[in-house]
């Protein structure tokens, strides 16, 4: 397996994976928090579908990522925390359909690369923390794992079945 496969099996299954742990979500289940304070799934997930972007599209260029919905980014960054109102949040169906929709476009871009680009410098933003394409790649895939996985401590709450 070279670069560009590994990082696209990492994409694919961590893709995977936060659609497994949510399948079976509803949409008020997308609004529980597991403890006070912390963000919840919808939250969880419009913060990686708006990630993938945002890391990828300004070092792979002319990527056709699915236009986000006004405010999307801004409500679901790093600097904003989960609201409790759903004004302005997606339906689950929403929110699966988007992740799904952006997560093959990151998926897509790797077909635009060599094996050798992985290697390329990223631009001086990610540099200090993903200082080439390759690491900025497979910190998209932990992004994603990183959410999902807070995903188990919901369905524990919410009394839903262990799905891995």
């Amino acid at each position: 397996m070279h670069g560009r496969e590994a990082i696209k099996t990492a994409l694919e299954q961590t893709r995977d994976y936060l659609l497994l742990t949510l399948n079976d979500f509803t949409d008020a289940d997308m609004l529980v928090r597991p403890v006070p304070g912390a963000n919840h799934a919808a939250w969880q997930v419009g913060n990686v579908i708006a990630g993938d972007p945002f890391l990828v599209a300004g070092e792979i260029p002319d990527l056709a990522y699915p236009r986000l919905p006004a405010g999307f980014a801004e409500r679901h960054g790093s600097k904003q925390a989960a609201s409790d109102d759903a004004a302005g949040l997606l339906t689950h169906a929403e929110y699966v359909k988007l992740f799904t929709e952006t997560r093959a476009v990151t998926i897509a871009a790797l077909d635009q690369v060599s094996d050798a680009d992985l290697d390329r410098p990223t631009s001086e933003a990610f540099r200090s923390w993903t200082p080439t394409l390759g690491h900025l790649l497979l910190m998209t895939a932990h992004h994603t794992m990183m959410h999902a996985g807070q995903f188990s401590v919901i369905r524990r709450k919410l009394g839903k079945p262990v799905v891995l």
